[in-house]
């Protein structure tokens, strides 16, 4: 089935209905990850223990109809517990393949920076080919593959920061915040039943799933459909170049960077009910999509400028298209 704009943009309000029938709050949070989705691409998200991370992928999978795997990064994990391995079977005298977590759709990794760069790495032939090789055979994934990995912004003692060039691979830097109070207040209460337990919800027939995998991928190609002037174009190249030469910047953002800036720009505009992008679109994506490639001069930084600052003032500086 091809999808027309229309049809994608109540594609998109059906899985927020259903989203929010399990996560209380957390609109923006939820938008970016339906970003990422529809992008085909991977995303960071960083927030304190109990803001419902896990949950939220589980969420997604759920509602997209799609395959839903999760791995705990610990320091002692290796690349083979994550990728698979070939065992030898005695009865048929020959090896097989054990598929590791790898193989699935969409992947929670747990805690990522608590691996050493070796397994991390292991995620990077994933992430950006959707192949995986396994004693010199390669093997594919899902077209709809995305990985979501978890960072915890306390406790860095005995972590593995992510490389810069990983870093790049992510489309967007997700901040998931503790919720309002009225909204704590309602997962407070939601705790109290058995009933209402979000595990039993996504169980139940509760949360209903609007897509499957193979339509999940035609939503994707309609986003082609979303136009995107040459004007924006050229203010998206111009937004990421200046990151280059900023005075308060020591690392600037790639090419990369600018590509995934409209692609998320194109699926926002669809997110908001558009055929098109605007302006807006792009200033309002510049932090999550910026924000986890650049690094600030130290100066600055002891200073306490945080990156989010330095892309706002940054926008400033940047002539908007009319």
């Amino acid at each position: 089935m091809n999808y027309s704009i229309e049809q994608l943009q109540e594609v998109l309000n059906r899985t927020r209905s259903e989203i929010a029938k399990v996560i209380i709050g957390q609109q923006v949070v939820i938008d970016h990850a339906l970003i990422t989705i529809f992008a085909g691409q991977h995303a960071l998200i960083e927030g304190v223990p109990g803001v419902a991370k896990t949950l939220l992928v589980r969420t997604l999978a759920k509602v997209l109809g799609c395959d839903f795997g999760r791995i705990q990064f610990t320091p002692d994990l290796m690349p083979t517990d994550i990728l698979g391995t070939n065992v030898f079977d005695m009865k048929e005298n020959a090896f097989t393949l054990v598929k590791g977590p790898v193989f699935t759709t969409f992947l929670l990794g747990d805690e990522i920076n608590r691996a050493p760069a070796k397994t991390q790495s292991a995620l990077l032939q994933a992430m950006q080919e959707r192949n995986v090789t396994i004693d010199r055979e390669t093997y594919p994934l899902s077209p709809n593959f995305s990985v979501f990995a978890t960072q915890n912004p306390i406790e860095y003692e005995g972590t593995y920061p992510l490389p810069e060039a990983q870093k790049d691979r992510f489309l967007l830097k997700i901040i998931m915040e503790c919720p309002e109070a009225a909204e704590e207040v309602m997962l407070a209460k939601r705790s109290l039943s058995l009933a209402a337990a979000p595990e039993r919800v996504l169980a139940g027939e509760h949360v209903q799933p609007v897509l499957t995998p193979e339509a999940l991928v035609s939503c994707r190609e309609a986003l082609e459909s979303v136009a995107l002037r040459e004007e924006l174009i050229q203010y998206a190249v111009a937004i990421v170049r200046k990151t280059r030469s900023y005075s308060s910047i020591l690392v600037g953002a790639g090419p990369r960077a600018t590509q995934a800036l409209l692609t998320a720009s194109r699926v926002n505009a669809a997110l908001r009910g558009r055929d098109f992008v605007s302006p807006d679109d792009i200033k309002y994506l510049a932090a999550p999509v910026l924000a986890h490639r650049l690094v600030l001069r130290p100066e600055f930084e002891i200073e306490g400028l945080t990156v989010e600052e330095v892309i706002h003032e940054l926008l400033t500086t940047v002539t908007v298209p009319r």
